[in-house]
């Protein structure tokens, strides 16, 4: 969607506008704290219609896009939810997209920022294949909703989130799945025409949901740990220092660009950064702006920045942040904020040890420094 893109459902009463990159929808309806305890109890929709929509289709949708991508697509089945990253060739996160194919086509879900982004570069990738790629962001708005399950046949092209269970060729560098606070967090995204959003929305009311905002979505994704493109992705960013590899790729499958650094980071290397949840001070009600430094003490070195922030109903003030690795992980850290420095107590989401749950055992060391390759070259340790 353009930056000018302002939602038909801030007309509702009570709607206040969220900023950054949910700009265009609302933030909340005048009752944040009601808002969360909806969504968080199963009874809500939130409006999410500033996302894009790429659709891709065509014979060779599945393999080309397995074949360019950080996700084991070939034998993807109908209304099977998952996603997928598009790399650099050193390993960097550049675009992340939900996956679900309804068995005609593939549909991808983004930033709406990123949309004709990421169909532009599925363009330049197309050669000779058998591919249709379209952004439908202005055809198509999506609804999401607090729901685990996938769409049936029949239903509207559904996206369920997978987050935080470990897909298969996936690994994970925090804690499994059945103790993740991400596990008691359901979600999904419905794509809807865009000239029925309101009636859609209005249907779901009927059904004794309500309509709340950004301000509870987020919180929610906060306290799951859940990584976005829009927040916690730099131009340095690579997906084991977010935990993304739970769900966004497949470590056994074919080359793509990119998957050499993937691959080089989880067997021998650390990721250099890592995510953590930040429980921030709200005794003097500061919170600090997207992008703010964190340092090791106040005045002290800067170890990172915070990427997302969110006022939880039963947590508080909370916020992601990406550390360097080298921060201990009970480290005490401060928060740079406007009228003073907010302290924060950090809940480890990537260890600092760098190394995931299913890593390769050490081979013998040949040579300080070294270790043997699967062919028993040499090489180098990251």
């Amino acid at each position: 969607m353009s930056d000018a893109y302002r939602s038909p459902l801030l007309g509702r009463h009570g709607a206040v506008e969220a900023a950054g990159p949910d700009a265009g929808v609302a933030w909340h309806y005048g009752d944040p704290a009601g808002e969360q305890r909806a969504l968080s109890s199963g009874g809500a929709v939130v409006d999410q219609s500033h996302l894009g929509v790429v659709r891709v289709a065509g014979p060779d949708r599945l393999s080309w896009l397995h074949s360019i991508t950080s996700q084991h697509l070939t034998d993807l089945a109908p209304r099977t939810s998952t996603e997928l990253l598009v790399l650099s060739p050193q390993g960097h996160v550049e675009h992340a997209a939900a996956v679900v194919d309804d068995g005609a086509a593939t549909w991808l879900v983004t930033e709406g920022s990123a949309a004709a982004g990421l169909a532009a570069w599925l363009e330049r990738m197309k050669f000779m294949m058998r591919v249709e790629i379209d952004v439908l962001s202005t055809e198509l708005a999506v609804l999401g909703e607090p729901v685990r399950s996938e769409g049936a046949e029949g239903e509207p092209v559904t996206w369920a989130d997978p987050w935080p269970a470990v897909a298969p060729g996936g690994t994970r560098y925090g804690a499994a799945a059945e103790d993740h606070p991400g596990s008691d967090r359901a979600w999904r995204l419905v794509l809807v025409p865009r000239d029925a959003l309101e009636s859609e929305v209005a249907s779901r009311e009927a059904a004794g949901w309500r309509l709340v905002g950004t301000w509870a979505s987020e919180a929610e994704r906060v306290a799951a740990w859940r990584p976005r493109l829009a927040t916690e992705v730099d131009h340095r960013s690579i997906p084991h220092e977010l935990d993304w590899l739970r769900t966004s790729v497949h470590l056994q499958k074919g080359c793509y660009r990119g998957q050499e650094s993937v691959a080089r980071v989880h067997n021998l290397g650390r990721p250099p950064r890592r995510l953590v949840m930040l429980h921030l001070d709200g005794s003097g009600h500061l919170l600090p702006l997207l992008g703010a430094e964190v340092r090791a003490e106040a005045g002290g070195r800067v170890v990172g920045n915070v990427t997302s922030i969110a006022r939880h109903r039963e947590l508080g003030p909370v916020a992601l942040a990406v550390l360097k690795r080298s921060v201990p992980d009970g480290a005490e850290l401060v928060v740079d904020c406007e009228g003073g420095d907010v302290s924060a107590a950090q809940e480890v989401v990537v260890p600092g040890d760098g190394v995931s749950a299913d890593r390769p055992a050490p081979r013998r060391e040949v040579a300080r420094g070294v270790t043997p390759r699967g062919d028993g070259a040499p090489q180098s340790m990251i």
